[in-house]
């Protein structure tokens, strides 16, 4: 992945990903927690792929932000479809990146169509932000070849300091519409819960073949724990992630951070006909 520099003739857009880039892959954080969790956050994600997906495979990447899930999928060798609602976020994209195969197709994901499924879709921190997760989650699905994947990261729900509600309590969702799609914390709408993924993907007709809990709050920096941070050695704080990721449940649930989660689709044999869809115009 090329490093780029800021310019100041860049597009706002560009300008707003730049400081998260820095944070994220160009080593500079100014929040080690931040970084930390997206460390651990993309990480698991792209593990959760290449378990189960060989280089070659097509993955769509939806809500792909500045790209860099979709560049180190690309530089693996898998063939990647980036999507965002910003479509002025296609170009800061290319200019990072150094190598594989990324089509670009911006756009709302709710109105995404392809010529042909997708081996696995890869939706990290993007279900929250909408305002009807299970329409969301019924909508990837139907862009998975049968036997196909689905790998999601999202904030836990369950954890002990969350204050936002469950979907499952909210009798009408509709009213959150005109506030979805809202980049960064700012724009979570609901925190899911473990079990209201596990009825989603029932109801999207997916199997949930991995579920995991990860990032504490001395990881993250949360509760006034970023000074922690500098004075513990690195490898102090892995080995303290580690040993809370093999918490019991009915501990990690409340505090652990982050889900991650791999459904499969069935395979075609289970599943009956595979759909035609309409193509799209990728850029």
């Amino acid at each position: 992945m090329k490093r780029i520099q800021i310019e100041q003739d860049w597009p706002e857009s560009w300008k707003a990903s730049y400081p998260y880039d820095l944070e994220e892959i160009y080593g500079e954080p100014s929040n080690l927690g931040y970084a930390n969790a997206y460390k651990n956050r993309k990480n698991i994600a792209l593990k959760l792929i290449e378990e189960v997906l060989s280089p070659g495979a097509h993955i769509l990447d939806i809500a792909g932000a500045q790209g860099n899930f979709s560049l180190a999928l690309a530089e693996k060798g898998y063939k990647v479809t980036w999507n965002d609602l910003r479509a002025d976020l296609v170009e800061y994209v290319r200019m990072k990146q150094e190598s594989g195969i990324i089509n670009f197709a911006p756009g709302n994901a709710f109105d995404l169509k392809f010529p042909e499924l997708f081996d696995a879709v890869l939706i990290t921190e993007v279900i929250e932000h909408v305002a009807h997760p299970d329409q969301f989650l019924e909508k990837v699905a139907s862009l998975v070849k049968p036997g196909g994947y689905i790998v999601m990261t999202t904030p836990n729900g369950a954890y002990f300091r969350n204050s936002l509600p469950k979907f499952s309590d909210c009798p009408d969702s509709s009213i959150f519409e005109s506030v979805q799609f809202k980049p960064n914390s700012d724009g979570h709408i609901f925190l899911l819960h473990s079990e209201e993924i596990y009825s989603f993907a029932d109801a999207s007709g997916l199997s949930v073949e991995k579920l995991s809990l990860f990032t504490n709050p001395l990881t993250s920096g949360h509760m006034k724990l970023g000074f922690a941070l500098k004075l513990f050695p690195k490898g102090f704080v892995e080995m303290v992630e580690q040993a809370t990721q093999r918490l019991p449940s009915a501990i990690a649930k409340h505090l652990l951070i982050h889900i991650a989660a791999r459904f499969r689709k069935p395979p075609a044999a289970e599943h009956g006909i595979e759909p035609c869809l309409e193509s799209a115009r990728p850029i």
